[in-house]
């Protein structure tokens, strides 16, 4: 057994929500690919990356234990869908200057996090929970008040990824294998979709000698890389600190949607990503009063 090393968690831990808050950098740069293009790529090379990993990085028994329990196919293929749909829906937000809604929506999934667990888990929510997903409600209703719509990017980014972990709770497979497995899963669509367009920019010949082709194949490890150190993270740190360093990544984003790319941030987003940041405040807070009164009843 591994020992516990915090200050090696801690480092994992930045650098994984580190690299996830500078993706936008990394798309802004193939932005001439469209996005479902990107995506296609992405399940492509991290499919062939996330192979070569689990050489190095080895899970024994994971196949066998996967083959004897089939259903778990199902719910990975599900999953993969999924989390196609939030990179999809994220790679479209950030070329086309729609930074800010992608922070706004990673900043509501813990907070989708929490509804969920109650609406199909069965959990009940403490009364901070219940102010914490009220001002976060409001936040959002703001800006349908304002704009008459919903702000579908972030609700999309975070209700895809919000599912896709609880789906992932009902296969229980190493994160490394899960991942693979559900790339895997996807080379048929990637294919296929390859195959039906015969006239996109990574099927010309040409393309491969430009330095969007590099980049395109650079999507697996810029993938799977920072879910490593994750992982590695978690096996060092409390689950509850990690759920704090997640605010890292779309506070990094927001960052550079404004300061970067000259997203305006207007008025009205500003009262939204308020009510939204109280209420991540209110769920902190109640996150660590729970872990203090579970630490205390322990001793």
């Amino acid at each position: 057994m591994s020992t516990v090393n915090p200050r090696r968690g801690y480092i994992l831990g930045l650098a994984a929500y580190t690299i996830w808050g500078l993706f936008p950098l990394y798309f802004k740069v193939i932005q001439s690919v469209p996005a479902l293009e990107i995506i296609v790529h992405r399940a492509l090379w991290s499919a062939l990356f996330g192979a070569l990993m689990l050489l190095v990085w080895k899970h024994p028994g994971w196949l066998r234990e996967l083959c004897a329990n089939p259903k778990r196919f199902a719910i990975l293929a599900l999953s993969g869908v999924l989390i196609a749909s939030n990179w999809l829906v994220y790679v479209w937000a950030v070329n086309n200057d729609r930074m800010l809604e992608a922070s706004l929506g990673y900043y509501i999934n813990p907070l989708v996090n929490v509804l969920l667990g109650m609406l199909i888990l069965g959990e009940r929510l403490r009364r901070l929970q219940w102010l914490a997903v009220g001002l976060a409600t409001i936040g959002v209703l703001e800006q349908v008040w304002q704009f008459g719509s919903l702000p579908w990017v972030s609700l999309a980014l975070a209700l895809t990824f919000g599912f896709y972990g609880l789906i992932r709770k009902q296969a229980p497979v190493a994160a490394l294998p899960g991942l693979v497995v559900e790339t895997w899963l996807l080379l048929p669509l990637a294919i296929g979709w390859l195959l039906l367009h015969p006239a996109a920019q990574s099927t010309q010949p040409e393309f491969w000698s430009s330095s969007e082709a590099f980049w395109l194949m650079a999507a697996g490890p810029i993938t799977l890389i920072p879910l490593v150190c994750f992982n590695a993270a978690a096996r060092h740190l409390p689950y509850t600190t990690l759920g704090f360093l997640q605010y890292l990544a779309p506070t990094l984003v927001l960052l550079q949607a404004v300061f970067l790319f000259g997203e305006p941030l207007s008025g009205s987003k500003l009262v939204a990503f308020l009510f939204i940041w109280a209420g991540l405040v209110v769920y902190s807070v109640d996150a660590w009063l729970n872990l203090r009164k579970n630490a205390l009843s322990k001793n």
